[in-house]
């Protein structure tokens, strides 16, 4: 972090090579977050461009959410992992209804403050969807958050691409541990993901035989489980699994969308008061609503 006008920011220097000019991806993720004003979206507050470097001044917050939960082992707090994932999403509502994909939502690009608001950030692999037939690099988003879609070489994707990482990070805060560590490379990736949903075929997901990298013999056939067999705390927590269950589809068209899954049942319990906030209010700190100690309960009732 560094100081300006009395202020904590934080600087992301690109350096500039003299024969490549600006780097696209700097100029890509400069120009969209320019545009963008939510509390649950990192503020850019300048842009300032010399011959050798292109620096990005964001506003400063202290922590992630992948640091959040190494300090604090073993699954979030419930009330704590329902005001993650609420800000998650309307951040995401966010820019999917400006036409805006993430591209790649892992812990480490969710910002964390000390008073507990979440903001997107690294908008890097971000672009815009003006045309929804354009064809997207497959390149993008860290493996153990990447839907099955882009494994099998999908390049025509929209904003349900990101609706797989919110499925895989709402499983983690939950869980404690991530939802398909990968260990090797795609093809083990997709087993993982096929262990637990089931290994898919063109009945449960049309048109995936016609995907690049789908090869019919090169997977186990596995049928799907309840999610709470691979993932027990999904049983602690009430209407999590069935929200879970929602995000991770095979299928893409089957996911729900940011803005859908803010009106599931899971956030019934939520204050009022929440959904009547404008986009660029802070969401906390408010009365009561401060996030709680990051421990499970011993006692814990299970919820069936």
């Amino acid at each position: 972090p560094t100081m300006v006008n009395g202020k904590l920011v934080a600087l992301k220097v690109i350096r500039l090579q003299e024969e490549e000019g600006t780097p696209f991806t700097a100029i890509r993720e400069a120009s969209l977050l320019k545009g963008l004003k939510h509390s649950n979206i990192v503020l850019l507050h300048d842009i300032i461009h010399t011959k050798e470097t292109l620096t990005l001044v964001f506003e400063y917050v202290h922590t992630d959410l992948c640091q959040y939960m190494d300090r604090h082992p073993g699954g979030l707090h419930p009330d704590n992992l329902k005001l993650f994932l609420y800000q998650l999403l309307r951040g995401l509502s966010y820019i999917h209804q400006r036409y805006i994909l993430h591209r790649d939502l892992k812990p480490q690009n969710l910002l964390i403050s000390d008073t507990g608001e979440l903001k997107l950030a690294d908008f890097g692999l971000a672009r815009a969807k003006s045309v929804p037939s354009h064809t997207y690099s497959n390149e993008v988003v860290t493996l153990w958050y990447r839907p099955p879609d882009v494994l099998l070489g999908s390049t025509d994707y929209s904003t349900c691409l990101d609706m797989w990482g919110v499925g895989c990070i709402f499983i983690e805060m939950i869980q404690g541990v991530a939802a398909f560590p990968g260990m090797k490379d795609i093809q083990d990736q997709l087993e993982r993901i096929f262990l637990v949903l089931g290994t898919p075929c063109e009945d449960t997901w049309p048109g995936v035989h016609s995907l690049p990298h789908f090869k019919p013999d090169s997977f186990t056939v596995y049928s799907s489980k309840k999610l709470r067999q691979a993932w027990n705390k999904l049983g602690y927590v009430d209407h999590a699994e069935e929200l879970a269950s929602r995000f991770l589809q095979c299928f893409p068209k089957n996911r729900l969308s940011a803005q859908a899954a803010l009106q599931h049942e899971y956030f019934s319990q939520l204050p009022p008061r929440l959904w009547e906030i404008s986009d660029i209010n802070c969401t906390l700190p408010m009365p009561n609503d401060r996030y709680f100690p990051d421990t499970w309960s011993k006692t814990q009732t299970r919820l069936l």
